[in-house]
Parts: C-alpha cells; structure tokens; sequence
C-alpha cells in the first residue's frame, strides 16, 4: 500500500520510498524530510475535492503532500508489539 491509500489517523510505517529515475529529486526531498524506513505515518487529512493534499505527519512533523508524492511512500502495518 502507498500513502495515497491509507486509511486517515491509522499509524503506518514507512517501508521505502520508490519512484522512476526522472522523480529522484522528490525521493530525496522525501526522505530529507523524515520519510525514511520504520518511521511511522499517519495521514491527518485529505483535501476536498479529489483528496488533494494530503496533510500526513512523520515523526513529530506534519507537511502536505500531493497525491503523486504520497504515492511514492510505501507503507508497512504497524504491529501492536512494536
């Protein structure tokens, strides 16, 4: 799952950050910013219409991201015993 997907104010791990060679800017501001593996995430809220942006938090941080860069950020469950 990306964090375009993500259920709102559920905690989720950052996995990776991925995209094509022509969006490595973005995947380096990405994971300048805090999403780097393990970090948790939640998505805060969605912006209407069409969900654009999303205001995610990582970490202590919070930042809007557009669709296509959320979707970049693959998420991983976090587990209870974590």
């Amino acid at each position: 799952m990306n964090l375009d997907q993500a259920v709102l104010r559920q905690p989720m791990k950052v996995r990776q950050v991925v995209a094509g060679s022509e969006f490595s800017d973005t995947v380096r501001q990405l994971e300048e910013i805090g999403f780097i593996p393990n970090e948790q995430v939640t998505v805060l809220a969605r912006g209407f219409p069409g969900g654009d942006p999303l205001v995610v938090r990582v970490g202590l941080s919070s930042f809007a991201l557009r669709r296509h860069e959320a979707q970049m950020v693959l998420l991983q469950e976090v587990h209870p015993d974590e």
